[in-house]
């Protein structure tokens, strides 16, 4: 049943492709116009390019997302586990440690705040390298994947903590045992989100000051006028997000086979 399932996914995923395929071809015949390439040429640009300059720009973007990813992930994760605990104490009369005290109303304050603006700021303290646009995208992605945390956490069934606290189990072994396991379909789901937010803060931070990335490379060739070109980093900045929302759907079914039923 499993393997029917995903042939029927890929089915609809191929089935999918070519709806945005004839989409982009019939707006590219009405429009009529260089500026809006058919697809034919744009991905006779893609397979020409990608070996070459663009398949450079794309493997700089790929570290820049991956890697604040992974930053988003580990910082996160656990403070948002510890706050959504803190939040929901299974014990009878406990409260909040005094640190989740302090910490809970700077999320709550910080977390709404458009962090893409500090752009500048970010720039001139940490230059226009690599770190300033992974601590840029990181500082994003950590708030989802903070509060989404801090929600599973809070919504875990405390009759499941209490069993484990009847086995004698540690903190840490709760954290481990059920905490976590209960927290990973959504954690997966802020993933795939963070994943959206982080390709398309990526865009933005590598038009400004910079000479490396896919974003850089669909700017320059559109102040080139080069458009076949510009559509086929477009296309590359796509199969990005597209093969990472891939490897996250197949991670989630290795780690959580329960999910699905």
């Amino acid at each position: 049943m499993g393997e029917v399932g995903r042939g029927s996914r890929w089915l609809d995923l191929l089935t999918g492709g070519l709806l945005v395929l004839l989409l982009w071809q019939l707006l590219a015949t009405l429009a009529h116009t260089p500026a809006l390439p058919p697809p034919l040429a744009a991905s006779a640009a893609f397979f020409r390019l990608i070996g070459r300059e663009m398949g450079w720009h794309l493997l700089v973007s790929l570290w820049r997302v991956v890697a604040s990813l992974a930053l988003g992930l580990v910082t996160g994760v656990p403070l948002g586990l510890y706050l959504g605990r803190q939040e929901r104490p299974d014990r009878p009369g406990a409260r909040p440690s005094a640190l989740a005290r302090l910490l809970l109303p700077v999320v709550f304050l910080l977390y709404p705040v458009p962090k893409v603006v500090l752009l500048p700021v970010v720039v001139v303290l940490l230059g226009v390298g690599d770190l300033a646009k992974i601590f840029l995208i990181t500082l994003i992605i950590f708030f989802q994947i903070l509060v989404t945390a801090r929600d599973a956490a809070r919504e875990i069934n405390p009759l499941l903590v209490l069993s484990m606290r009847s086995l004698g189990a540690s903190e840490w072994e709760l954290y481990r045992h059920v905490v976590l396991p209960a927290s990973l379909p959504k954690l997966f789901t802020a993933l795939r989100i963070s994943l959206g937010t982080a390709v398309a803060v990526l865009f933005f931070s590598e038009t400004f000051a910079t000479t490396k990335g896919i974003g850089y490379f669909v700017v320059d060739m559109l102040s080139r006028l080069a458009y076949a070109p510009m559509f086929a980093g477009v296309m590359a900045m796509g199969l990005l997000g597209f093969l990472l929302y891939l490897l996250l759907d197949g991670l989630e079914a290795w780690l959580c086979p329960w999910a699905d039923r």
